[in-house]
């Protein structure tokens, strides 16, 4: 005769539709990441404007 005997347990069941799930809001840091490298992406961008101006325009002397 066994010493321990084990039931099984059936899952729940699920009644009506799954509720949706809510989109977490973005960290600070995160926000605070992208705010940084916009920033770097338009001095990169105004930089190179620069620099094509500047080749474009002839030589002083």
């Amino acid at each position: 005769m066994p010493a321990f005997t084990f039931e099984k347990i059936s899952p729940p069941v699920r009644r009506g539709p799954i509720a949706p799930v809510e989109q977490k809001q973005r960290g600070v840091i995160v926000q605070m990441l992208d705010r940084l490298v916009e920033a770097r992406a338009r001095r990169a961008a105004n930089q190179d404007k620069v620099e094509t101006n500047r080749s474009d325009s002839p030589a002083p002397g």
